[in-house]
């Protein structure tokens, strides 16, 4: 959001390039955008020679006087070297002063509808993590009890300094995903108590190994059969380098986006179902 704000603020004259219509095999979804000025983008449309023709043509579009708006019809063939097999139509407007409200009112929209992730933990590997999951499509948070080390934390992330993390597991939505990693055991095995307890997650992880995970089963109170731990299994095949913050962050990132799509696929199958 911050990239968005700080590029309208930079740049008075603007082009938004919607894809308003696809149709067989595209490299963006219907309602992707980006944003085009005379000197600089910012998103993609699916990158490739399309964008390429977009960009041109939003930069024609803005040297025109009176030019407000104007539609691209473009099959993805091999007559512009981007062998996609779809078509796309492009709606590219000139953005006024409502127009940029209007947009940022609705990317706070998106962003507000955007499944939780819930980092517990702002060490090497917590700061691993938020680094991963920030450029992605979710709500994320970064929870710790030590100012010493959320302070870490990377540039944009939202940051919750509490000495009670379990009261941010209580306040999720529905459906988020609750990725557990903190420096001390007892807590993990509060946090995660707390999260599998709600019953209505799509995601409980918790950072260790099976002999973690028995104690915790023999800890933990009701069923814990969902959760997650060891998170991301398949980094343990990469020798040391898988214990490396970086390299745990991307195989669980991948684990709880996997997850993520599944579940709320299923939420919106769920309520289609009902409204018939």
């Amino acid at each position: 959001m911050h990239e968005l704000i700080g590029f309208l603020e930079a740049h008075s004259d603007v082009v938004c390039v919607t894809l308003a219509g696809v149709q067989g095999s595209v490299p963006r979804e219907e309602g992707a955008f980006m944003l085009v000025s005379n000197v600089a983008q910012l998103g993609t449309i699916g990158g490739g020679q399309l964008e390429y023709m977009a960009m041109d043509e939003a930069r024609r579009l803005l040297a025109c006087p009176d030019g407000q708006s104007r539609q691209m019809d473009v099959p993805l063939g091999p007559e512009i070297g981007q062998c996609c097999g779809g078509r796309v139509v492009l709606e590219l407007e000139q953005m006024d002063a409502v127009d940029k409200r209007n947009l940022l009112k609705a990317e706070r929209a998106r962003i507000a509808a955007q499944p939780e992730v819930i980092v517990y933990g702002a060490g090497h590997v917590g700061r691993a993590l938020a680094r991963a999951f920030a450029p992605l499509p979710v709500a994320l948070k970064l929870v710790d009890s030590r100012p010493e080390e959320i302070v870490l934390a990377p540039e944009g992330v939202e940051t919750f300094l509490t000495p009670l993390p379990e009261t941010v597991v209580r306040t999720a939505r529905a459906g988020a995903a609750h990725i557990v990693a903190t420096h001390e055991h007892a807590l993990d095995f509060l946090l995660a108590q707390e999260a599998l307890a709600r019953g209505d997650a799509a995601y409980v992880g918790m950072i260790g190994s099976k002999s973690k995970r028995a104690q915790f089963i023999n800890w933990a109170e009701g069923d814990v059969s969902a959760l997650i731990c060891p998170m991301a299994a398949a980094s343990k095949g990469g020798g040391k380098n898988g214990r490396r913050p970086e390299v745990i962050a991307a195989f669980v990132t991948a684990e709880v986006m996997a997850v993520l799509q599944a579940y709320y696929a299923d939420v919106k199958t769920s309520a289609v179902k009902e409204i018939r």
